[in-house]
């Protein structure tokens, strides 16, 4: 499959494309591995498009659906994270989309395999990794991020939000982040969190969507913004400050980290 090259920053190659309408960025210390990364999220989704075809309700549901043999293996993936955080399995969709490029970047010999589609993050990675964290109109947008080091890995981090995607959501949260062992998980999760983030008062409100990160099994932790109020639970990555405009972190990277650590903004 032809595709545009990599670039190779800070030590470990990296590309962004749009694949469909998924919103890609694959990093690897190995090109290779970028290119196996791609070619199956490539295939994931003509697998669930042909798929969908033939049972429209998977696209259209918002709970929990039970799944048969012939079922492509992003959507029970997704249906299996579905049913524990008791949401639609097109939720979890692109988690699982990065879920399963990052395996395939595994069997290429890569140590470190980070695929971000649209928000959604799977990663294992030897070495540090920055990532950034984004509320819509929240002051906090931009402002803080995760410190992932080795000991977090494999990692899935999602991020549901009712003001920065054009995804259906229920809630009123800026972003409901949620982290857990598998980017499935954590997508359906974030948008069980983000649904249960609702009513005039904001700290109430926020508080509503930590109690249902804590009530769905396999949760590591969860990060709630709504305006300029943030409350987490359970157990995060370590939370850092980012310096910067959002333009300026995603055009030049000025968090400047350490050396091997690499920021993903």
């Amino acid at each position: 499959m032809a595709y545009l090259a990599p670039v190779f920053d800070r030590g470990l190659f990296r590309l962004r494309r749009m694949i469909k309408q998924s919103n890609v960025l694959v990093v690897s210390d190995l090109s290779r591995a970028i290119e196996s990364g791609i070619e199956s999220i490539v295939y994931q989704q003509s697998q669930l498009e042909l798929y969908i075809r033939r049972r429209p309700i998977f696209a259209l549901s918002l709970e929990p659906l039970p799944i048969d043999e012939s079922v492509p293996e992003v959507l029970k993936l997704a249906s299996l994270a579905a049913e524990v955080a008791q949401v639609g399995p097109m939720a979890a969709v692109p988690g699982a989309l990065a879920e399963l490029a990052v395996r395939d970047m595994v069997f290429e010999g890569a140590t470190v395999c980070l695929v971000e589609n649209g928000g959604e993050i799977a990663a294992t990675s030897t070495r540090p990794l920055i990532v950034g964290v984004y509320a819509g109109a929240s002051p906090l947008s931009g402002k803080i991020g995760f410190h992932l080091v080795p000991e977090d890995f494999p990692i899935g981090i999602a991020t549901s939000s009712a003001t920065v995607s054009h995804a259906l959501s229920l809630g009123e949260a800026d972003a409901a982040v949620v982290v857990a062992g598998t980017a499935s998980l954590a997508d359906a999760a974030a948008t069980a969190v983000c649904n249960s983030v609702v009513g005039k008062d904001i700290e109430a409100s926020v508080q509503l969507g930590l109690e249902k990160a804590k009530s769905i099994r396999g949760v590591r932790g969860a990060l709630v913004i709504r305006r300029d109020y943030v409350g987490t639970v359970g157990k995060l990555p370590r939370l850092i400050e980012l310096s910067g405009t959002r333009e300026e972190l995603f055009r030049a990277s000025l968090q400047k980290p350490p050396p091997q650590e690499i920021a993903l903004l």
